[in-house]
């Protein structure tokens, strides 16, 4: 007897609602153009008398911040920079240097750049309303993760589970780990339900290791890197040549869809519900 296994597999599409989002943290929710992370790597190589650019910084961002230093050490100038200074490449035991002076320095200065995102209390009080969760993780260690989420409190963000690069063994970005954990904890049953937002190309890479439908932010965060002051400053022209260089980027990462802002994310949120009610999945 052959039997028909088709009602038995787990290839049915999903065709709900989405059931949680999960936020990265500097560029998404707080630090609009994401420089707690970037400004403080900077400094500390310059501890070091090595000197790293802005944008040289923001090539690894999303990456947890020990391996973003080792990443940075392997980039063909900084490389060239250090080798010229020691004469020698940088080892393992040169990132756990440089990662032990960068850590008490992002614990000192990360409340500083991290003020609220325009429109992030409302969209959160949106996707509440909704009955969606809220969770989130970042590239940040632990120790520094603390000293985010109680600055954020302070301003009235809270979310319902937060998930550091170091508080899992698998580690953090571009796997798909720290997203699905916050799905355990948020009790969610389908990565299908699930949209991921974040600023950088590891952290697109993230939410679609993890099954989700990923949306990628293009004038917030890392890969525009301007604050809203130097935003403010640009012709429509100009800002709409920086809208697009980012979201061309993040969607070659693979972003279902780019938005300039968490302020944006609403309308994609009804996107993509309607596409799940007609049995698309990411």
């Amino acid at each position: 007897m052959t039997l028909n296994t088709t009602n038995y597999r787990y290839q049915r599409n999903y065709q709900g609602p989405v059931r949680a989002v999960i936020f990265d943290w500097a560029g998404t929710l707080v630090d609009y153009g994401s420089f707690a992370p970037t400004q403080v790597l900077i400094d500390a190589f310059a501890g070091f008398e090595v000197t790293v650019s802005l944008d040289e910084a923001r090539i690894p961002m999303g990456l947890a911040k020990w391996d973003h230093i080792q990443a940075l050490g392997k980039q063909s100038g900084v490389a060239q920079r250090w080798q010229q200074r020691y004469g020698r490449a940088m080892s393992d035991a040169d990132v756990d240097a440089l990662y032990a002076a960068f850590l008490p320095l992002q614990i000192e200065r990360v409340a500083a750049y991290s003020d609220l995102i325009p429109g992030t209390l409302a969209v959160l009080a949106q996707l509440k309303a909704r009955d969606i969760a809220i969770g989130s993780c970042s590239g940040y260690p632990r120790v520094v993760m603390d000293k985010l989420l109680a600055h954020a409190a302070s301003q009235g963000l809270t979310v319902a589970h937060a998930v550091a690069t170091d508080d899992l063994k698998a580690g953090g970005r571009p796997g798909p780990w720290m997203a699905l954990a916050n799905l355990i904890e948020l009790g969610i049953g389908d990565v299908r339900a699930c949209v991921k937002v974040d600023d950088t190309l590891p952290g697109i890479e993230e939410g679609l290791a993890a099954g989700m439908w990923t949306v990628g932010l293009s004038l917030s965060g890392n890969e525009n890197g301007l604050t809203l002051a130097e935003m403010d400053q640009l012709s429509a022209d100009q800002t709409a040549a920086r809208r697009n260089a980012a979201a061309n980027r993040l969607a070659r990462a693979g972003a279902h869809y780019v938005i300039d802002s968490i302020a944006d994310l609403p309308a994609v949120i009804d996107l993509i519900e309607a596409r799940m009610a007609q049995g698309d999945r990411p």
